[in-house]
């Protein structure tokens, strides 16, 4: 990691041209000759916001900082089991994991740039089994609470509604009529906004990532609570499958 202080100016013109022509030509033979502007004007100042961006999370989401060349995900695709066999991605992401944690077995932050569109988004997607499981007993223990962060006017403003995908009905084990079933049955919980793509190129840029992390922080810690204090999950398996 670079200097705590590093101060990101925003991507160059560059990096839209070179992902909006990647979107047209996207095979090896374009990428290959072409990889050394794609390190220049995409990856290193990726890197660089990644920097910036883990100096505010010491801040306030200190367990998240993660050291920039770990949290950047890489531009190849894995077509093994997708129909869509184009061979690079098309925007550049990263994710912000709680430290000590399986990548996938807590939630955390993460953004993604493109030519045409920012993402930003906070929570927990596609979880296993034990770990829905976890999530869901904890939300209808403390529904309350969920309650409390979700209606906060500021986290709505920048961040919006609680989305993910659901099950049609309750799942097994869990009350149907109960108040949070909106929440129980959901399969993720993320909270997430696009942004302004013209802010792609400006130090503004993040800034607005940054302030939405904010918003979007106590939704994570909330979730997460359970899963940073796990237990073996045997026993809620037999109880609820």
């Amino acid at each position: 990691m670079t200097s705590a202080q590093s101060v990101f100016a925003g991507f160059p013109p560059e990096m839209a041209k070179f992902l909006r022509s990647l979107k047209r030509n996207n095979r090896r033979e374009w990428f290959q000759p072409r990889k050394h502007l794609f390190d220049q004007h995409v990856k290193e100042p990726m890197l660089q916001l990644i920097d910036a961006i883990n100096a505010d999370l010491a801040k306030f989401a200190p367990e998240y900082v993660t050291e920039p060349k770990s949290a950047i995900f890489r531009i190849y695709r894995d077509t093994r089991f997708s129909a869509d066999k184009t061979p690079y991605k098309t925007h550049i992401a990263g994710s912000f994991s709680r430290r000590g944690s399986e990548r996938l077995g807590t939630g955390g932050f993460y953004f993604s740039i493109s030519h045409d569109a920012i993402e930003v988004a906070a929570g927990i997607w596609h979880p296993d089994r034990d770990v829905t499981l976890l999530v869901r007993n904890h939300i209808a223990e403390t529904y309350a609470e969920l309650n409390r962060i979700l209606a906060d006017k500021k986290s709505r403003k920048l961040a919006g509604e609680l989305k993910g995908g659901a099950l049609s009905r309750s799942p097994k084990g869990f009350d149907p009529e109960h108040p949070a079933a909106e929440f129980i049955k959901m399969k993720d919980w993320v909270l997430e906004a696009a942004l302004d793509p013209g802010l792609a190129t400006t130090p503004q840029l993040h800034r607005a990532i940054v302030e939405r992390f904010r918003a979007m922080a106590p939704l994570l810690t909330y979730l997460n609570r359970p899963l940073v204090a796990r237990k073996p999950v045997r026993d809620l398996l037999a109880d609820h499958w």
